[in-house]
């Protein structure tokens, strides 16, 4: 598979990056960036590249200086020093579709910094008061975690719930939002 045509643009470039939750897999397309991949070491990174590859047909490019990635780098970094509650980045929803996008969209849109939404919430949001359980499983398949903020999404009863980055990230997370106490040590 080639990514481009000579003289043309790769369709997704992508690059990790360090972050205060450990490395972060970016990649990007013209459209927007696609996918964010946490605890991004060598086989983490290489299975998210392979998803993308077999998910969007097409090669991705290693571009660490790339300008289309600059900006969730830079907006990213924000965020971690606390001088950022939203992202406001161009995002390419291709890699979800259907009820699964549609929720992903409501959370990105509908659910601000330093707040938090039980899944059954966010399901009547979107029409489906008894879809909780879909929604997690919108969750899970999360292309955009972090910048669409699943982190955000939690149990009725107040407990985390799942998180594909893993509870831990999950608790860091709320924290740096002033949701859950930052830990002690």
């Amino acid at each position: 598979m080639n990514s481009c045509g000579a003289g043309a643009e790769p369709a997704v470039e992508w690059s990790v990056v360090e972050s205060a939750i450990g490395p972060l897999l970016l990649a990007a397309t013209p459209a927007g960036l696609v996918s964010v991949a946490f605890h991004a070491r060598p086989d983490v990174r290489d299975a998210a590249l392979a998803q993308l590859r077999t998910r969007l047909g097409t090669e991705p490019v290693e571009a660490p200086g790339s300008p289309r990635l600059a900006e969730p780098i830079r907006r990213l970094a924000a965020y971690f020093a606390g001088e950022r509650q939203d992202f406001g980045l161009e995002l390419d929803w291709s890699l979800t579709a259907g009820f699964h996008r549609e929720v992903l969209r409501e959370l990105e849109s509908g659910v601000p910094y330093g707040t938090v939404v039980g899944y059954g919430e966010l399901a009547a949001r979107v029409g489906r008061p008894e879809g909780a359980q879909a929604v997690g499983a919108a969750m899970g398949s999360n292309p955009l975690p972090l910048v669409v903020p699943c982190h955000r999404v939690v149990e009725s009863d107040g407990g985390l719930g799942g998180f594909g980055g893993g509870l831990e990230t999950k608790r860091q997370l709320l924290a740096l939002e002033g949701v859950l106490p930052q830990p002690l040590f």
